[in-house]
């Protein structure tokens, strides 16, 4: 069944098409991924299928009665109701449902006033109408409360993040990110036939998102997402409708098989290009071999024909994305950051006093990648922004080391750009002594050339914006750079492009980020900061998980539960005891080791044992994985032998010239030898694919 169907819809703004022509269909429990570069369109897209936006023409055709639940990327919330009040009124017509009761029980006590006063007669019609009527409300009223229960929006608001005294909050006294939570918790309890979700992990932590993750995967619903979290997203779609240089196109499969069948039609359509290329050099060769010859004019004049006829290959245009590497920094000392006994602490009217920290013991050392993860208010970007300077702490010390400079790149950086200024203005307005050439060079990393760069602030994307707030960043870098939510706005491939940059950094860097691809990429340390300490860890994201999981600790819901190599933890400031021995434990281990001898020679043959049966298994295990592509290889190359050779005999034949004196059979070579060309492009290519794959297994088992 679908919910939803284009047909030939198109949209434009100015210049630029978002859309053309458009055909999609979203069935009915269909899981789609959004992708595209920033500013491609997707946003306008999910406008689209809201209502938001009309198309310039086509049609968008919906089913009847379709419930759809949007989360834009901007959002404004008002105060006056508090936090659970706002999601429970978010089930369309529980609020009318609401005045309709009190309206009925009040029009019926009115009437039964009048008839106990006497002030009119009994009517039993209308009070049976009454009474049905107010019946029926509370009918519908139970069945509200069955299936959109106040229960259920407490489990849905404390699995993103929000404590049980945020309950009764007013709205208006939640910051932009919490709002976004509060608004995504009241999509996720209405349940819509159709959910679109624009980039909705942006203001989430580590555990609300895996929570948030859970959820998607037992909904059975609908939905669009747009999210720049490769493996959330793998994890969560089925299809993916991509805005590519040549249009929208659709694809079958998560992220991953999307990437796959790109790189496939890529091969396969190269393959085409360069054997019509072939084919077309030799006819042309042909041509201008015998052209001047008049025993040759038919031949000649078949080949023009021909070559006529050969279609033009179109090759997938790359999609362009955000390449740029940091210039080498001035060497600073070994120690970047020192901070000892630190304390920062907040007063709010809502919340009185709100100790952070208490007292942190931290060091940063030169050329430190560290990944600062926790909960939502635990205190991340309140180190982060300490560190850069942009607030005070209370007590303690914190030094910037020698010859340090800082870089700081927060989230509120993209959305307080002067909004009047072009984008060339506000990033040369950073390093007034940086010359035109160098600005350009940097925008032109960041995909912003020629017209680009004269744009207004104010007409770009969430993303482009975000663009812009790097490169400003990259124009004067320093050597220590403090980020907090990079990869937020970003599209999925400029993510992974930062990722790539920063792990080339030659500094230091400390960062906030809930996107755990990014931090697997890029981080050598962890600070888990909860409670008003930071955990330190000296190693991956993954070996953090691998060692929290040994020690019990609940901090699966984080990761996709990939193991490490683990390393012993430490709290800020706190030093490690070393383990002892008691002399009880160390006479008995020597009056039983005899037996523990003998023990341990049979566990060494059984263990021989295990060890050449596991390794049979192993070697088993890799002949039937790689058997099938080896003989599948091996079958494609016989065949393209085979074809080359039938091809090479048709060349001979055709470039004989008898052969254009009889039609019939000049007419079956020719058909033959297209036929051919067109089969050897296709086992080719099928052949590239299927040696890529082996080589990959190959890899794979040697590692």
């Amino acid at each position: 069944m679908s919910l939803v169907v284009f047909e030939k819809v198109s949209l434009g703004f100015g210049q630029k098409t978002i859309v053309n022509e458009l055909d999609l269909r979203i069935g009915d429990g269909e899981r789609i991924g959004l992708i595209g570069a920033n500013g491609s369109g997707k946003s306008t897209l999910l406008k689209l299928l809201s209502g938001d936006a009309k198309p310039d023409s086509g049609r968008i055709t919906c089913a009847r009665g379709l419930e759809i639940g949007w989360l834009p990327q901007d959002i404004a919330v008002e105060g006056g109701r508090s936090l659970l009040e706002f999601v429970l009124a978010s089930v369309p017509g529980r609020e009318l449902l609401g005045t309709r009761i009190e309206q009925t029980e009040a029009e019926l006590a009115a009437v039964q006033a009048e008839v106990e006063s006497d002030a009119r007669p009994i009517d039993d019609e209308e009070l049976m109408e009454l009474a049905t009527r107010l019946a029926e409300l509370h009918e519908r009223a139970t069945h509200f409360e069955m299936h959109y229960s106040e229960h259920e929006a407490l489990k849905i608001l404390s699995g993103l993040g929000f404590a049980p005294a945020d309950q009764q909050r007013d709205l208006g006294e939640l910051s932009g990110g919490w709002k976004m939570r509060a608004v995504l918790g009241s999509l996720l309890f209405q349940r819509p036939d159709l959910m679109l979700l624009d980039e909705p992990t942006n203001h989430l932590d580590m555990p609300s998102v895996a929570w948030f993750g859970d959820f998607l995967q037992r909904y059975r619903r609908s939905f669009l997402l747009i999210c720049h979290d490769r493996e959330f997203l793998d994890e969560q779609i089925d299809r993916v409708v991509t805005f590519e240089p040549e249009g929208v196109r659709q694809y079958r499969g998560n992220y991953q098989a999307y990437q796959r069948q790109r790189e496939e039609e890529e091969i396969i359509l190269e393959n085409k290009a360069r054997n019509l290329g072939r084919e077309r050099e030799k006819a042309e060769q042909f041509i201008d071999r015998f052209r001047a010859q008049a025993n040759k004019a038919k031949a000649v004049q078949s080949r023009v024909k021909a070559l006529a006829k050969l279609d033009d290959v179109v090759v997938f245009e790359k999609r362009k994305v955000m390449r740029f590497t940091f210039p080498p920094c001035d060497r600073a000392g070994h120690e970047v950051v020192k901070i000892r006994g630190l304390k920062k602490a907040y007063s709010t009217p809502e919340r009185g006093d709100h100790v952070v920290f208490p007292g942190l013991d931290l060091s940063v050392s030169r050329g430190d990648k560290i990944g600062i993860i926790g909960i939502n208010g635990a205190g991340k970007t309140t180190l982060l922004r300490m560190i850069a300077g942009e607030i005070s702490h209370d007590a303690g010390e914190l030094e910037i080391g020698h010859k340090v400079t800082p870089g700081y790149y927060a989230q509120h950086h993209a959305e307080s750009l002067h909004r009047e200024l072009t984008v060339f203005e506000e990033v040369a307005q950073q390093d007034p002594h940086a010359g035109q050439t160098r600005v350009r060079s940097i925008l032109g990393a960041f995909l912003y050339s020629g017209d680009d760069v004269d744009k207004k602030i104010a007409v770009l994307s969430g993303g482009e914006r975000a663009r812009v707030a790097l490169a400003k960043l990259l124009i004067k870098p320093g050597n220590l750079l403090l980020m907090d939510e990079p990869t937020n706005h970003l599209d999925l491939e400029s993510s992974e492009s930062l990722a790539e940059s920063l792990s080339t950094y030659d500094g230091t860097v400390l960062f906030v980020s809930h996107n755990r691809s990014f931090v697997r990429k890029l981080a050598t340390k962890i600070w888990n900061v909860h409670d008003g300490t930071v955990e330190i860890y000296p190693g991956t994201l993954d070996e953090y998980l691998a060692s929290a999981r040994e020690r019990g600790e609940a901090l699966e819901a984080v990761a996709d539960g990939k193991a490490g190599p683990t390393k012993q933890p430490q709290s800020a400031g706190a030093a490690t005891p070393s383990p002892s021995q008691s002399p009880s434990s160390s006479s008995s281990s020597s009056s039983a080791a005899p037996a523990q001898a003998d023990g341990g020679a049979k566990r060494d043959r059984a263990g021989e044992r295990e060890r050449k049966r596991k390794e049979a298994q192993d070697r088993a295990a890799r002949n039937k994985r790689l058997k099938p592509l080896q003989r599948q290889v091996a079958d494609l190359e016989a065949r393209i032998v085979e074809l080359e050779q039938a091809q090479k005999q048709r060349s001979v034949e055709l470039a004989d010239p008898a052969v254009y004196e009889d039609a019939e059979r000049r007419g079956v070579l020719l058909d033959d030898y297209q036929a051919a060309a067109a089969k050897l492009e296709e086992l080719s290519g099928r052949w590239e694919l299927a040696s890529m794959e082996l080589e990959e297994q190959l890899e794979e088992l040697e590692t």
